[in-house]
C-alpha cells in the first residue's frame, strides 16, 4: 500500500462496486464472464461526517451493496482535500472497481479522476458533482428545487417586499451553485439581498460570527436563507440572542433532527427532506452495475464545466410545520417523539 495514511482518515467497511474510463467510454456489452463473478470491489469516499446525514449514506450505501454481493471500502477525508486525494490514490492502488467520491473540493480532483480512468476504475460524483473531470455518472437530488423552496418560503413570509440575507455553505461544493440557481429564480423581485457570504467546508461557526458581528443586518433581514440546518441552527442561535427568534424566516435543508425540532417550535421555517435512502440504495445499485460492465440508462446530463456527465437527480420534498407528520415522520426518517420532544405542551401537528 503506497499511501498508510489513507487508514488515519478512513473507516472500513464491508460492500460494494466498480470499473472506468476516459471521454471515450469503453464498450462494456462484452465483459469477461469470469470478471462478471468476480466480487465488485468499490471504493466510497466521503468529504466528512460532520454533517449530519453522511452517516446515513454510508450505512445505507455499504448495506445496499453488501446485499448485492458487493464489497466497500469507507474512507472519510476528514474536510482536507489532500487527505481525499491520498485516499483516492489509496483505493486505485488497492485496485477498487468504482470509486464513488463525496468530492471535498469538486474543482480539486482531476488528476485523480484521470488516475483512476487510466486503470479503467469507473466514477461517481455523489451528490456533489466532481468538475471538469468527466465521471460516468452524477447522481444527487434536485438542488435547484432545493433553491426553490426556500425561495418560496421567503416570497410567502415577505409578498408586499422587504430583505434577506443569504449565508450559504462551501464555495467549492457545486451544489451550493445549483441551489442559488434555484434560490435567483424564484425570489421576487421587489425582495433585496442584504448581503451574501459563504461558509467554507461547510462550517457553521462562520455563519454565527458574521451575524453576531453584522447586527445591523440581522435587524433589517426579515429572511435568513441559510445553506443547510447546521447554518441554520446559528442563524436561530443568534436571533435567539437578540429576542427575535421566531420573527424572521429562516430556510435549511438536509432536514437534520434538530431542524425538524426547531421547526415544530417556531424557530425555522422550513428545511428540504432529502431521501437518502432513495439517493444511496441507487448509487450502490448502479456502482454494483458498473462495476460488470453496464451502465445505467439515463436521458439526463449536467455539464461539469467541460463534459456533460450522465446524471440522474432525485426529488426533494419541502418540510414544514404543517406538514412534518406526513413526509419526515411518515416517511420513517425521524421518529415523531423525537422531533417533537421540546416542543411538549405545545399543540403537535398533523400533517396532511
Amino acid at each position: 500500500m503506497k499511501r498508510g495514511g489513507f487508514l488515519c482518515g478512513a473507516v472500513l467497511l464491508i460492500s460494494a462496486v466498480l470499473c472506468s474510463c476516459g471521454r471515450e467510454r469503453p464498450d462494456t456489452s462484452s465483459v469477461e464472464p469470469e470478471k462478471a463473478e468476480l466480487k465488485p470491489k468499490i471504493g466510497l469516499v466521503f468529504d466528512s461526517f460532520v454533517i449530519e446525514r453522511w452517516e446515513r449514506d454510508r450505512d445505507i450505501f455499504t448495506s445496499t451493496a453488501k446485499d448485492l454481493g458487493a464489497e466497500v471500502i469507507v474512507g472519510n477525508a476528514n474536510g482536507d482535500v489532500g487527505e481525499q486525494k491520498s485516499i483516492i490514490s489509496h483505493m486505485i492502488d488497492s485496485d477498487v472497481d468504482v470509486l464513488v467520491i463525496v468530492a471535498t473540493d469538486g474543482d480539486s480532483l482531476g488528476k485523480e479522476i484521470s488516475e483512476a480512468r487510466r486503470e479503467g476504475i469507473r466514477v461517481i460524483s455523489y451528490d456533489r458533482l466532481i468538475q471538469n473531470a468527466d465521471t460516468d455518472l452524477y447522481i444527487t437530488f434536485d438542488n435547484e428545487t432545493v433553491g426553490k423552496f426556500m425561495a418560496d418560503a421567503v416570497n410567502e413570509a415577505m409578498p408586499d417586499g422587504g430583505s434577506y440575507v443569504r449565508v450559504n455553505g462551501s464555495p467549492a461544493d457545486y451544489n451550493v451553485t445549483l441551489v442559488n440557481k434555484g434560490f435567483d429564480a424564484e425570489i421576487n423581485d421587489n425582495l433585496k439581498m442584504i448581503d451574501s457570504i459563504s461558509c467554507d467546508n461547510w462550517d457553521d461557526s462562520i455563519a454565527y460570527s458574521y451575524l453576531t458581528e453584522h447586527p445591523e443586518d440581522v435587524e433589517n433581514a426579515g429572511a435568513i436563507v441559510c445553506g443547510n440546518d447546521a447554518i441554520a441552527g446559528q442563524a436561530v442561535r443568534v436571533l435567539a440572542e437578540r429576542k427575535k427568534a421566531g420573527s424572521v424566516t429562516v430556510t435549511g435543508q438536509d432536514a437534520d433532527l434538530d431542524a425538524c425540532q426547531r421547526i415544530v417550535e417556531g424557530t425555522q421555517t422550513i428545511t428540504v427532506y432529502k431521501p437518502i435512502e432513495k439517493l444511496a440504495e441507487k448509487a450502490a445499485d448502479y456502482a454494483v452495475q458498473m462495476a460488470k460492465g453496464k451502465m445505467p440508462e439515463t436521458d439526463e446530463t449536467m455539464s461539469d464545466g467541460t463534459y456533460d456527465v450522465p446524471y440522474i437527480a432525485i426529488q426533494p420534498v419541502k418540510v414544514t410545520k404543517e406538514n412534518m407528520d406526513s413526509t419526515v415522520i411518515a416517511s420513517g426518517f425521524h421518529r415523531k417523539e423525537d422531533v417533537y420532544l421540546h416542543a411538549q405542551g405545545m399543540e403537535e401537528v398533523s400533517g396532511s
